[in-house]
């Protein structure tokens, strides 16, 4: 006797993960990526995870404590699930904000920290969620755009497993704005809100002329709601989740994404973007090197070309994180081969450049040419530098500085190291 079976057979697409099926692997995937982002970047930046639902937030936080058990041990609040049905979580979201707290330090989420949540220092967001809603997104991506100098976020970072990024390819993201009104110091802004609501003069397109205030206000839309089509007789029970495990996951394709000044995506290739600024203010390699080595303060450089849309955190992790930016600066610009800070370092003490100086004075120079070669240019370049291990074991700022003479003779110790260091012969 034969019985014929028929067998429903369906495409799993994206939308589908953490929804309807749930694939362990995936989800343990995802968890091992941020991981590996974090150790790499930093173990304690803020991050938010924005999850499907309530349950994969759930299992997003059991796979990422599997893949941080050091951190997790050590404080049970490190990864927290923040959201509407934990009790836990929501008391630790007044702390996950607060930028004076450590913990929590990862938090996941589905919807309760969409809006209405002031993440100062939240240096990562992670997106595996459907987003389709563009109200949605600009909400979500404004959790890491605060910035807070006092505690070093000026930039976040975005990690999407959805493709959601694409929004901001999509032509609604941004605009232009429907109507500019110029205001002089003395107005009142108090009532500029009522003032614009009342306001019934019409908005004229720039390009076409025409009036498009009409457009503005467009009509309640009527809702359309599907037809059912099913067997009256049939029992509707709502569409259960599928648990699966022991599938192979792989990650196909990785693609970084980044933002210039404006806030616009960077199409073209990271170096490409900053030869281009380079070369449009120094017209020669000659000239890159003449205002480097004139200038007095390097970390005055580094925030000039970070004004002019150098994104320096992006090209040290694009080229060499051992470099600093000035080997970059010579390397995208100007094809010049890098050399790493501990490489110029070792350079400085093969031509025995300390031997000028007296016993003392040569210690305190070697430790801030190792900070140099461990830290980078900026790092020795402020007095408060010689608070810090090991030049606060040689004696106080003063004693340090008396080893030179007076301040302005240290001052000038430390703007010929930096000129030793960046001699090209």
């Amino acid at each position: 006797m034969w019985t014929a079976l028929r067998l429903r057979t369906e495409f799993i697409h994206r939308k589908d993960f953490d929804r309807n099926i749930v694939i362990d692997e995936r989800t343990q995937q995802v968890a091992k990526k941020v991981s590996e982002f974090l150790k790499g970047y930093d173990r304690y930046a803020k991050t938010i995870i924005f999850c499907v639902d309530i349950n994969h937030a759930e299992l997003m936080r059991q796979a990422l404590i599997n893949e941080n058990a050091d951190l997790a041990n050590a404080n049970d609040k490190y990864i927290m699930q923040i959201t509407g049905d934990n009790d836990e979580g929501k008391r630790e979201l007044d702390n996950f904000i607060d930028p004076e707290q450590r913990y929590p330090v990862i938090a996941t989420t589905s919807e309760l920290m969409t809006t209405g949540v002031d993440a100062q220092t939240c240096k990562v967001i992670v997106l595996d969620s459907n987003i389709t809603s563009m109200t949605k997104f600009k909400q979500i991506i404004g959790r890491g755009t605060r910035i807070n100098e006092d505690f070093g976020k000026y930039y976040f970072t975005i990690i999407d497993f959805r493709n959601a990024t694409d929004l901001f390819a999509d032509k609604d993201f941004d605009g232009e704005p429907i109507r500019v009104k110029p205001i002089s110091n003395d107005v009142d802004l108090g009532t500029i809100i009522d003032e614009e609501e009342t306001d019934t003069s019409p908005v004229i397109d720039d390009v076409t002329g025409e009036d498009i205030t009409d457009g503005l206000t467009p009509e309640k839309p009527q809702i359309r709601y599907p037809e059912d089509n099913s067997d009256p007789g049939m029992v509707k029970e709502p569409r259960k989740k599928v648990f699966v495990n022991q599938v192979d996951v792989t990650l196909l394709i990785e693609r970084e994404l980044y933002f210039d000044s404006q806030g616009k995506p960077i199409t073209g290739n990271l170096k490409d973007y900053t030869r281009n600024i380079i070369k449009g203010q120094f017209t020669s390699l000659g000239d890159f090197i003449s205002h480097w080595n004139t200038s007095e303060r390097k970390e005055a450089i580094i925030k000039e070309l970070e004004e002019q849309g150098v994104l320096v955190n992006a090209l040290l992790d694009a080229v060499d994180r051992q470099c600093d930016l000035f080997d970059l600066i010579c390397h995208v610009a100007y094809d010049q081969p890098p050399l790493t800070r501990k490489e110029r370092a070792n350079n400085v003490k093969k031509r025995n450049y300390f031997s000028r100086y007296g016993e003392n004075a040569c210690k305190v120079l070697e430790a801030l040419l190792d900070k140099y070669a461990d830290e980078g240019i900026e790092n020795i370049e402020s007095i408060e530098v010689l608070r810090l291990q090991p030049l606060s074991d040689m004696g106080s700022p003063i004693e340090i500085i008396n080893e030179f003479g007076n301040k302005q003779s240290f001052q000038k110790a430390v703007s010929e190291l930096e000129a030793e260091v960046y001699r090209t012969a």
